[in-house]
């Protein structure tokens, strides 16, 4: 409980000083150099570049945007200046382009990895930081996206959202937070109860990519295609291994996002496609073993191991 408090504390001073800075920001000018509105949660401006252009198969799955191919960078206000983090979803021929033109513009590069396995065609994460004028660090990104084939006109919002085939209200009452339906994937977002900080910024916070998230795409009679990642310390990481893989879901990659972050975090992907219910218990199961903010009960009756 003493950590919660911690917690909380330690996000209501950072969230009061970021709004501050905020103000002096010029946000119209950076949603100009994306060629895109941002999505604001408190101080954090964040952005969506979702690989439309892609058709990946996965066991015979097409992945959705939403599920598994959306690029994102977030800016969160860090005194006169900003942070920038994001995670751009790349083919292996344009990692290095995407690259040069980030490094030339002055941005950090701190992961290239995969997040699943046996896609067709493979498709590559690219992790960024970094800080100084919010403006010149987005012209930097649009014009390493333009390396990519990556879509740089801002999708139309579509005229209703595709259906979810899928008990939301059950998943919502296992997982132990409230779902959002977006682009056809049911998602969740758990925070972690312990504050993440790099830089003395706290960027444990959803908006930043410091939430363990989980993606729930339906794939017809209650079933669901799933992946995301859980955000971990180092002596959560073999607890987690081991249930996800007793509840039949596999685990496609465990590696860092970050380079200076405190704690230092772990992120750990997965994948399956089964019977959501019971996916979602197993998801439940691996959250029993972290240090998760959510409350979950299972059948009316608190989870289990639920730290």
């Amino acid at each position: 409980m003493r950590s919660i408090r911690f917690a909380a504390a330690f996000g209501v001073v950072v969230s009061t000083a970021a709004a501050a800075h905020a103000q002096s920001i010029d946000w119209g000018k950076v949603d100009t150099a994306l060629g895109r509105t941002a999505a604001v949660s408190g101080s954090v401006h964040r952005y969506g570049f979702p690989r439309s252009d892609l058709q990946v198969t996965l066991d015979g799955v097409t992945i959705r945007p939403a599920l598994a191919l959306g690029s994102w960078i977030a800016f969160q206000p860090m005194r006169d200046t900003a942070m920038v983090m994001g995670d751009l979803v790349l083919l292996q021929t344009e990692v290095n382009p995407v690259m040069a033109k980030l490094l030339e513009g002055g941005l950090e590069v701190t992961a290239v990895h995969n997040h699943l396995l046996r896609a067709e065609p493979l498709p590559f994460y690219m992790h960024i930081g970094g800080h100084g004028d919010p403006v010149k660090m987005a012209e930097t990104i649009h014009n390493a996206l333009a390396a990519s084939k990556t879509p740089l006109t801002a999708p139309a919002p579509p005229a209703t959202q595709p259906a979810i085939d899928l008990d939301t209200a059950q998943l919502d009452q296992i997982i132990g937070v409230k779902g959002t339906a977006n682009g056809g994937v049911y998602q969740f977002s758990v925070p972690r109860r312990d504050p993440i900080t790099e830089e003395g910024m706290m960027v444990g916070m959803p908006a930043m990519g410091g939430a363990t998230g989980m993606g729930f795409q339906p794939t017809g009679s209650g079933k669901a295609a799933i992946t995301g990642d859980f955000v971990l310390i180092g002596t959560e990481v073999h607890d987690v291994t081991r249930a996800l893989r007793s509840n039949n879901i596999d685990v496609t990659a465990i590696h860092s996002h970050m380079l200076t972050e405190q704690p230092r975090i772990i992120f750990m992907h997965f994948w399956a496609n089964d019977d959501a219910i019971k996916l979602a218990k197993g998801l439940r199961a691996a959250l029993d073993k972290t240090a998760s903010a959510s409350t979950a009960t299972v059948g009316g009756a608190p989870s289990p191991n639920r730290r």
